[in-house]
């Protein structure tokens, strides 16, 4: 797969996404702001979500955490954060001008006529879109990369779902996510990335985690993911439902420095005997060699209470002892004198 210039595979660095979603609060230029932390932070893209009520829902639709308190309903969220098209042509102007990747979700046939007017560079389904047959009939009309996040499907539905995309010669790759905010260690499951890769060996695969800490983020990129996508939130007491599912700029930075380190050591396995091979003058360093414990005079016989076993190594080892024990000098030998065979008759 291919995302812009980014060639997305296991033996790239990961493709890092900041989910921003609706962390803008419908302010413009809140939205550019984070832009700007996003490149600040070393992301590959930043990621919205586009919701046009009228479009996607109906003034009953149940809150998922009812947070707001300015808005009577979700559809009244959704009306208050929305941007107008020309404002979301000027966000993604703006995070293109800094080199970021635009990507943004959407969740109705008007937001993708709007993305795709705007040229979107893939298709980031969320995780409550898969199941929207009519969404993903449309997306997949267009020749666009689709990453798909799978926090919402059982196996086989994503599995399917997967096959009859590539079936229609689509790019797809998959984030394994936990629909859980913020998602708890005993249920980011990266066994299920694990098992995905086996079921689906050559697909891009990768992580949209929830948890709001460093650690999966990582772990997923040493066992192969190739997109990791976390939320990106100016400080844990901002306003919002995703702020303690998302990272901090520290966080963030933290996390893109560790994914780039896991990813190197994923990439280049270790053979131990060249490793030791190469260490050769610090085991050198690091071992022992048998030395003169006292001084030992011309012709005095050495004996276990002349010798030490002392730092560095380079002369005889311990297992060599019996090389000289019971011998002559040759000649005088100082205290810490390395011993050598040639010292003794």
């Amino acid at each position: 797969m291919q995302i812009d210039r980014y060639h997305i595979t296991s033996s790239n660095v990961p493709f890092i996404i900041a989910e921003i979603a609706l962390g803008h609060e419908g302010s413009l230029g809140m939205a550019m702001a984070y832009i700007d932390l996003a490149k600040s932070c070393g992301a590959s893209a930043v990621k919205f979500q586009m919701h046009l009520a009228h479009e996607e829902s109906t003034p009953w639709e149940p809150w998922r955490v009812p947070f707001s308190h300015q808005d009577k309903t979700r559809f009244d969220y959704w009306q208050r954060t929305a941007f107008l098209f020309d404002e979301w042509q000027k966000l993604k102007h703006h995070a293109e001008h800094l080199g970021l990747v635009f990507l943004c979700s959407p969740f109705s046939l008007k937001a993708c006529d709007w993305l795709e007017e705007m040229n979107i560079s893939a298709w980031k389904v969320a995780s409550g879109e898969i199941h929207n047959q009519q969404l993903m009939q449309r997306l997949a009309q267009s020749n666009k990369p689709i990453i798909l996040s799978s926090g919402l499907s059982r196996t086989h539905e994503v599995i399917g779902l997967v096959k009859g995309l590539q079936v229609q010669k689509r790019s797809v790759a998959l984030l394994h996510c936990t629909t859980r905010y913020p998602t708890q260690a005993e249920e980011v499951g990266l066994n299920v990335m694990e098992e995905m890769h086996a079921l689906l060996p050559t697909l891009p695969l990768g992580l949209s985690d929830h948890s709001g800490e460093v650690y999966p983020a990582v772990l997923a990129t040493y066992l192969g993911a190739c997109i990791i996508e976390v939320h990106l939130t100016f400080h844990h007491s901002m306003f919002g439902p995703d702020v303690k599912s998302s990272l901090t700029p520290d966080q963030f930075k933290e996390m893109v420095r560790a994914v780039n380190f896991a990813h190197i050591m994923r990439n280049n396995p270790v053979n131990k005997d060249t490793q030791i091979d190469q260490l050769s003058c610090t085991r050198i360093i690091f071992s022992r060699s048998l030395y003169t414990q006292t001084s030992l005079r011309i012709g005095e016989i050495l004996t276990e209470k002349h010798i030490g076993y002392k730092k560095p190594g380079g002369g005889l080892t311990y297992e060599q002892k019996n090389l000289i024990l019971g011998r002559k000098a040759k000649k005088d030998l100082p205290e810490n004198h390395c011993l050598r065979v040639e010292d003794f008759e």
